[in-house]
Protein backbone atom coordinates (compact mmCIF):
# COMPACT_ATOMS: atom_id res chain seq x y z
CA UNK A 1 0.00 0.00 0.00
CA UNK A 2 2.70 2.92 0.77
CA UNK A 3 4.23 1.35 -2.37
CA UNK A 4 1.43 2.02 -4.59
CA UNK A 5 0.41 5.30 -2.95
CA UNK A 6 4.18 6.67 -3.84
CA UNK A 7 4.94 6.96 -0.08
CA UNK A 8 8.70 5.53 0.85
CA UNK A 9 8.85 1.86 1.96
CA UNK A 10 10.91 1.65 5.58
CA UNK A 11 11.68 -1.73 6.94
CA UNK A 12 12.90 -1.69 10.91
CA UNK A 13 14.61 -4.87 12.05
CA UNK A 14 14.82 -5.39 15.76
CA UNK A 15 18.74 -6.18 16.87
CA UNK A 16 19.93 -7.20 19.85
CA UNK A 17 23.68 -6.00 20.40
CA UNK A 18 23.93 -4.99 16.70
CA UNK A 19 22.61 -8.65 15.53
CA UNK A 20 19.32 -8.95 13.69
CA UNK A 21 16.48 -10.77 14.99
CA UNK A 22 15.19 -13.79 12.66
CA UNK A 23 11.66 -13.56 12.55
CA UNK A 24 9.46 -16.80 13.54
CA UNK A 25 9.27 -19.13 10.60
CA UNK A 26 5.85 -18.13 9.88
CA UNK A 27 6.60 -14.34 9.05
CA UNK A 28 9.47 -15.48 6.87
CA UNK A 29 7.86 -15.09 3.40
CA UNK A 30 6.18 -11.75 3.96
CA UNK A 31 9.69 -10.08 5.65
CA UNK A 32 11.19 -11.43 3.03
CA UNK A 33 8.75 -9.35 0.92
CA UNK A 34 9.04 -6.38 2.85
CA UNK A 35 12.51 -6.42 2.33
CA UNK A 36 12.75 -7.10 -1.81
CA UNK A 37 9.84 -3.82 -1.67
CA UNK A 38 11.65 -1.73 1.04
CA UNK A 39 13.65 1.25 0.42
CA UNK A 40 15.42 1.84 3.62
CA UNK A 41 16.18 -0.98 6.34
CA UNK A 42 16.88 0.22 9.61
CA UNK A 43 18.53 -1.91 12.43
CA UNK A 44 17.20 -0.47 15.78
CA UNK A 45 19.05 -2.25 18.72
CA UNK A 46 16.25 -2.86 21.66
CA UNK A 47 15.91 -5.78 24.62
CA UNK A 48 12.30 -6.77 23.27
CA UNK A 49 11.97 -8.35 26.75
CA UNK A 50 12.21 -5.13 28.38
CA UNK A 51 9.38 -2.76 28.14
CA UNK A 52 11.13 0.10 28.91
CA UNK A 53 13.52 -0.19 26.17
CA UNK A 54 10.36 -1.57 23.95
CA UNK A 55 8.48 2.01 24.39
CA UNK A 56 11.94 3.68 23.61
CA UNK A 57 12.57 2.07 20.39
CA UNK A 58 8.80 2.55 19.67
CA UNK A 59 10.00 6.66 20.63
CA UNK A 60 12.29 6.43 18.32
CA UNK A 61 10.64 5.66 15.54
CA UNK A 62 7.54 7.70 15.89
CA UNK A 63 10.08 10.16 16.07
CA UNK A 64 11.69 9.87 12.94
CA UNK A 65 8.45 9.48 11.01
CA UNK A 66 5.91 12.12 9.91
CA UNK A 67 2.89 10.16 10.26
CA UNK A 68 1.36 7.70 13.01
CA UNK A 69 -0.83 4.52 12.13
CA UNK A 70 -2.27 3.21 15.24
CA UNK A 71 -4.35 0.46 15.17
CA UNK A 72 -6.16 1.10 18.27
CA UNK A 73 -9.39 0.89 20.21
CA UNK A 74 -8.71 4.50 21.98
CA UNK A 75 -8.26 3.02 25.42
CA UNK A 76 -5.73 4.13 27.77
CA UNK A 77 -2.68 2.05 28.47
CA UNK A 78 -3.22 -0.76 30.75
CA UNK A 79 0.40 -1.53 31.26
CA UNK A 80 0.40 -4.45 28.26
CA UNK A 81 0.84 -2.18 25.67
CA UNK A 82 1.98 0.79 24.21
CA UNK A 83 -0.13 2.43 22.05
CA UNK A 84 -2.04 4.97 23.81
CA UNK A 85 1.44 5.98 25.17
CA UNK A 86 2.96 6.56 21.48
CA UNK A 87 -0.51 8.37 20.36
CA UNK A 88 -0.10 11.01 22.93
CA UNK A 89 3.84 11.38 22.05
CA UNK A 90 3.24 11.61 18.80
CA UNK A 91 0.54 14.29 19.30
CA UNK A 92 2.97 16.29 21.96
CA UNK A 93 5.48 16.26 19.11
CA UNK A 94 2.76 17.46 16.52
CA UNK A 95 3.41 14.31 14.48
CA UNK A 96 -0.13 13.86 12.57
CA UNK A 97 -2.00 10.52 14.24
CA UNK A 98 -4.24 8.46 12.51
CA UNK A 99 -6.16 5.99 14.27
CA UNK A 100 -7.50 2.62 12.39
CA UNK A 101 -9.92 0.44 14.23
CA UNK A 102 -11.95 -2.03 11.95
CA UNK A 103 -15.64 -2.12 12.36
CA UNK A 104 -16.63 -4.62 14.25
CA UNK A 105 -12.98 -5.59 15.72
CA UNK A 106 -13.01 -5.90 19.51
CA UNK A 107 -9.19 -5.78 21.27
CA UNK A 108 -7.78 -8.70 22.63
CA UNK A 109 -8.19 -8.76 26.27
CA UNK A 110 -6.59 -12.23 26.84
CA UNK A 111 -3.45 -12.69 28.96
CA UNK A 112 0.12 -13.23 27.74
CA UNK A 113 2.39 -15.01 28.78
CA UNK A 114 5.57 -13.53 29.13
CA UNK A 115 8.47 -14.58 26.70
CA UNK A 116 11.87 -15.23 27.11
CA UNK A 117 14.73 -14.03 25.28
CA UNK A 118 15.33 -17.22 23.46
CA UNK A 119 11.62 -17.49 21.96
CA UNK A 120 10.89 -13.29 21.66
CA UNK A 121 8.31 -12.70 19.44
CA UNK A 122 10.78 -10.70 17.26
Amino acid sequence: AARASGCPLAVIIPTSIGVPALPPPRDRPATGELLTLADQVRLLDYDPTDRDSCVGADERLVAAGSLLLAVWDGSPSDGRDATAHLVTYARARGIPVEVLWPEGAAPDRTPRARTSPARSRF
